[in-house]
């Protein structure tokens, strides 16, 4: 198995989960038409969504040509173990991406600087397939950071961006209200009612069931919430704009506000790598 080959098994499974997206959303459309509850203002949304692809893959072709490259000067200079690339090591390349996934999603809700990012992800309040495009301009940048230490566990750059590629394009088909639950495979996977537990700015759903393709690492941290009633999809703060431009950068104008106006060098640290929400006691 050679790096060309796992860059086309990269491409279809991409196509795979994008056609199965794309079925899904045909039929959300159309239910959709006959909901007065969606209408204009859910079309407006998915239109949202749909348009922070502009910002996210003109930065993202750009940023991930550049660390593709870098990747392989790193492994080429610094590093003489390598996996072979086989069926095995695939395999194992996606579980470790997976596991690795859960940790920078994580950390992408609780560093404030990151989570003006992961945040335009959050701030749709509906769940359907559209929301699986919704991300924030840079959102790539953590997951290259996240992932480097694969190099270092020796798998080659070829491995480490497939098993990026699979842990994103699996998550695809699980933005919706279409899917109810699955049973024992909602205890083991990542599945609809799971991650919609993870869109819900109820209180006990928020900051829970981060897992990529598996749930599992949830049940072994201590992130996991089953759906029980439906959740309020959003930003737990009131924010409920469909506008393109307000979407791509929701969280800009606090985030820079309160950098610029702290009081302090520890105040303004706390504002870029606290967690979302800090305040100094002062002004909570």
């Amino acid at each position: 198995m050679t790096p060309e080959y796992l860059e086309q098994l990269g491409n279809s499974l991409d196509e795979v989960f994008f056609v199965i997206g794309l079925a899904i959303l045909s039929i959300e459309a159309i239910k959709g038409l006959f909901s007065k509850s969606f209408r204009w203002r859910g079309f407006a949304d998915m239109f949202a969504s749909i348009s922070t692809q502009i910002p996210f893959l003109v930065i993202e072709i750009f940023i991930l040509s550049f660390a593709y490259l870098g990747f392989i000067v790193l492994a080429e200079t610094y590093i003489t173990w390598t996996f072979q690339i086989n069926i095995w090591t695939v395999a194992l390349a996606v579980l470790v991406a997976d596991f690795i996934y859960y940790w920078e999603h994580r950390f992408a809700h609780q560093v404030r600087v990151f989570w003006t990012q992961h945040a335009v992800h959050h701030s749709s309040r509906f769940m359907n397939i559209s929301v699986a495009v919704r991300f924030g301009p840079l959102e790539s940048v953590l997951s290259i950071l996240f992932h480097l230490p694969m190099l270092f566990l020796g798998f080659p750059p070829a491995l480490v961006f497939f098993g990026i590629i699979a842990v994103q394009a699996y998550q695809v088909w699980i933005h919706t209200e279409l899917i109810g639950n699955l049973g024992p495979l909602d205890g083991i996977m990542n599945t609809p009612s799971n991650h919609r537990v993870h869109h819900g700015c109820d209180e006990k759903y928020i900051d829970m069931n981060y897992g990529g393709i598996l749930i599992i690492w949830d049940r072994m941290f201590g992130t996991f919430q089953p759906e029980e009633e439906k959740p309020r999809y959003g930003l737990k703060r009131d924010y409920d704009s469909v506008h393109p431009i307000s979407v791509w950068f929701s969280e800009i104008p606090g985030f820079v506000d309160d950098v610029r106006n702290a009081k302090s060098f520890g105040e303004a640290w706390m504002y870029i790598f606290g967690k979302p929400g800090w305040a100094p006691k002062s002004r909570e």
